[in-house]
């Protein structure tokens, strides 16, 4: 499953490397909402909620699916700006049927709202399927909802204080020590795309994002199947320190398409694809192939070793080695005749780890 951006062709001008004061508030916000995405950081985040004054950690719970599986629009700027007051004034400039159609992607679900179709602030019957869609996603969407196409203007106010009130107790710290390393991973990425070209710059955001061979896509490796129009616009890419380990896709029609991605750790691992992933599971879906692996985890052993220990057919065992090998899980070595199976105990151990980045990214 891949999501794709079209952007017509591989001229480095389509793409926009920048940082985002406000994407990196709201990767930190997300943080804050579900730590165990996060588990570097969940001692960052109790610190945070210790510190808190119970005013703003109750409008944080009260808002935080503005944050916590998907990202509205607004709080992932397409043409970032050097300070999050700039950014906030920005978002103020939305019109109010942009912005309510933005807040209702996390309001009411993904595939809620269409881009072109009437506005709940104008259309009656908009208004009541959005409200009962958000009713469906919890009390507070639907609260939120509620709050939002009855007085758009207030409920955008008070989003924009309560990310105020967030800098002052503990973005502008975080932002600080953050700052330095986005700026150090924007050289590098600004680098490769003057001399190398777009295809090494995105190669260079994460095993997970390639240019298409004929230059004219992005495609990105999540679970979703996507398309994306940024011929007009462009692509903007934002690193992120805090949303680690999540490739985020901001990609609504209407929107100059932004992807915000982690900066890299000292000794990042190569990313699984989904489609290894995928191939290991139903490897070790297979009961007969559970048994060799069990017995492949003692020490190696040939063929004709499994197959006795087994009372299997030596081409019945070779079918399901065949299977564990396309997945990485066995490795061989040849003594004179004979092939050796060993089991590949690292990749089979980090499958757990794998598991979670995909299903994440």
């Amino acid at each position: 499953m891949t999501l794709r951006i079209d952007i017509g062709g591989p001229s480095p001008g389509r793409l926009r490397f920048a940082a985002s004061p406000l994407a990196e508030l709201t990767a930190m916000l997300h943080v804050l909402a579900d730590p165990a995405h996060h588990p570097q950081l969940v001692g960052w985040a109790g610190d945070v909620w210790a510190g808190l004054r119970p005013e703003l950690a109750e409008r944080l719970r009260e808002a935080e699916f503005l944050w916590r599986s998907s990202r509205a629009d607004f709080l992932v700027p397409a043409r970032p700006r050097p300070t999050l007051a700039e950014e906030l004034d920005d978002v103020d400039r939305i019109d109010d049927e942009t912005y309510v159609a933005a807040a209702l992607v996390t309001t009411c679900g993904s595939n809620r709202v269409h881009f072109g179709a009437p506005s709940p602030l104008a259309d009656a019957t908009a208004r009541a399927q959005a409200l009962d869609l958000a009713q469906a996603r919890g009390a507070l969407q639907e609260a939120f909802a509620e709050r939002l196409l009855a007085d758009p203007a207030a409920v955008r106010a008070r989003v924009r204080h309560t990310l105020e009130q967030c800098a002052e107790a503990f973005f502008d710290a975080a932002w600080a020590g953050v700052a330095v390393q986005l700026a150090a991973d924007l050289r590098l990425k600004n680098d490769l795309l003057k001399h190398r070209g777009a295809g090494a710059a995105l190669a260079s955001v994460s095993g997970a994002v390639t240019l298409a061979p004929d230059g004219d896509r992005i495609v990105v490796d999540k679970l979703q199947d996507r398309v994306a129009d940024a011929r007009g616009t462009g692509v903007t890419l934002l690193p992120s320190v805090f949303g680690r380990p999540h490739l985020v896709a901001v990609h609504a029609p209407g929107w100059r398409p932004v992807l915000q991605y982690p900066v890299a750790e000292a000794a990042p691992p190569e990313p699984v694809s989904l489609e290894t992933v995928t191939l290991r599971l139903e490897a070790l879906a297979h009961p007969v192939r559970l048994r060799l692996l069990r017995t492949l985890s003692r020490g190696p052993h040939t063929n004709g070793e499994l197959a006795h220990a087994w009372e299997l057919s030596p081409p019945e065992v070779s079918r399901h080695l065949a299977v564990l090998r396309r997945a990485g899980l066995l490795t061989t070595r040849r003594h004179g005749r004979y092939v050796r199976y060993t089991l590949n105990l690292p990749d089979l151990t980090a499958l757990g780890d794998d598991l979670v980045a995909a299903v994440l990214r």
